[in-house]
């Protein structure tokens, strides 16, 4: 047996250097799959994205998708790629079980969790508005660079991270805090600012709206006292307001208290994000 991948059609290239192709998988010239590669219009030309990667039915457990995936890196590298990233739905074990076998770590998961009655209410002492303009402006000036100092710290080179980082807020706050959909929220306690939630209108894989938190802080001196909880309730209340049902996040799996809060309200894992060095 012979396992190979065999371009399917031409590169599909961008003026940013950007690159997408989609091969074939084939034994001895037979084709038994299909792989999608691309660079990471997110990260940049140097980090790449393993897509899909699909053996039929018939032809799998040979080895041909450890193969195939394994071609797929050299193709990457030939892109000059410093690392590769893929993305496994939750109810996809065995996928899991292949990303692990190839050296992939989980970066970061993404949970969800649907919304039914009215939010908790917050504990006695605190409440809950919509940041003013300074606060705002003073979030502004420090949120980009904490953003890029999380992905650095979990791997990513600092060129791609901050890459990442213009990004996401170019393309989520066009127009700032009047951005339409985007709701920023403060928890307040005796007066104190404690805390902070950003929650965004998102479009579903399935094209239905929902809630997502972009952005969730206390305070580094008001920590240890439950206010992260109470932020995620606030949360479930400016979604419910918006007339939304489901509230989704991203969590790096490093964030071991935080995951540990979001899945005790509840929230679920929807896919997990694995990346690679090259």
């Amino acid at each position: 047996m012979t396992t190979t991948i065999r371009p399917a059609g031409p590169v599909q290239q961008g003026a940013d250097g950007a690159r997408a192709r989609s091969y074939d998988v084939c034994d001895n010239g037979r084709p038994v799959g299909a792989v999608s590669l691309s660079t990471d219009p997110a990260f940049g030309a140097s980090a790449g994205i393993l897509r899909s990667l699909v053996i039929q039915e018939a032809d799998r457990r040979r080895g041909r998708a450890t193969i195939a995936a394994l071609a797929a890196e050299e193709v990457l590298r030939g892109w000059g790629c410093t690392r590769v990233s893929l993305v496994v739905p939750e109810d996809n074990p065995a996928a899991l079980g292949l990303a692990a076998v190839l050296g992939y770590t989980e970066r970061s998961r993404n949970m969800l969790k649907p919304l039914r009655g009215a939010a908790p209410a917050l504990p006695s002492g605190l409440t809950g508005r919509p940041m003013t303009e300074r606060e705002y402006a003073e979030w502004a000036a420090t949120s980009a660079e904490t953003y890029t100092r999380e992905w650095m710290e979990r791997g990513v080179p600092e060129e791609q991270a901050r890459r990442k980082t213009e990004r996401d807020h170019a393309t989520s706050l066009p127009d700032g805090q009047a951005t339409p959909g985007m709701y920023f929220h403060v928890l307040v306690h005796d007066g104190a600012v404690v805390g902070y939630v950003w929650v965004a209108r998102r479009e579903g894989a399935d094209g239905d709206a929902l809630g997502y938190v972009f952005d969730v802080e206390v305070g580094e001196q008001y920590r240890g006292h439950g206010y992260g909880r109470a932020l995620m309730h606030l949360a479930e209340g400016i979604t419910l307001d918006a007339g939304l049902g489901l509230l989704g996040l991203h969590v790096f799996a490093s964030n071991t208290p935080a995951l540990r809060l979001y899945e005790s309200l509840g929230y679920e894992v929807t896919q997990y994000n694995l990346a690679k060095a090259l």
